[in-house]
């Protein structure tokens, strides 16, 4: 027996990017940032934050919810499995990328507040390495869930 289950709370980094098929199905991409707090070690040494970026896959009625409700900035919580697919790239170097399928999405955050406390863009944090610090706190936080098993169609995966 195995287990392949993803748990993460985060924040989105850019805003998705939605892909329609001919059927009609859709497909929403979106890069995910979670954050350990840093800390001062007993010898005095700083351990910076260290954030992490998920490349997050949400497929179908849980596509259609993503591209309706998630935007840069949005904080989330995600359920999943992890999926490693591979691909060679122009100079012919095989790559590997890791993905995070989505079976349940949470909108998270304060109320009134849509873009989840989060000022962390992205591109930025690719370019620069700057590290994402800022979660809001869970009082006053407002929560919709959504799952892949909400709608129900015949495609194979």
């Amino acid at each position: 027996m195995s287990v392949n289950k993803v748990i993460l709370i985060g924040n989105v980094g850019k805003d998705p990017d939605v892909r329609y098929f001919d059927n009609g199905s859709a497909v929403v991409n979106f890069p995910l940032a979670t954050t350990e707090r840093g800390y001062t070690a007993a010898n005095g040494t700083q351990i910076p934050d260290r954030t992490e970026w998920h490349n997050i896959i949400c497929w179908r009625g849980l596509a259609k919810v993503a591209e309706q409700f998630v935007k840069k900035g949005t904080q989330l919580y995600i359920e999943g499995k992890i999926r490693t697919r591979s691909y060679d790239d122009q100079n012919g170097i095989k790559r590997y990328v890791v993905e995070i399928y989505a079976d349940n999405l949470e909108l998270l955050g304060r109320r009134g507040d849509s873009t989840g406390g989060s000022n962390m863009d992205y591109n930025q944090a690719q370019s620069s390495g700057t590290q994402q610090s800022s979660m809001p706190s869970k009082e006053n936080t407002a929560s919709q869930s959504f799952s892949a098993d909400d709608e129900v169609d015949d495609l194979p995966f």
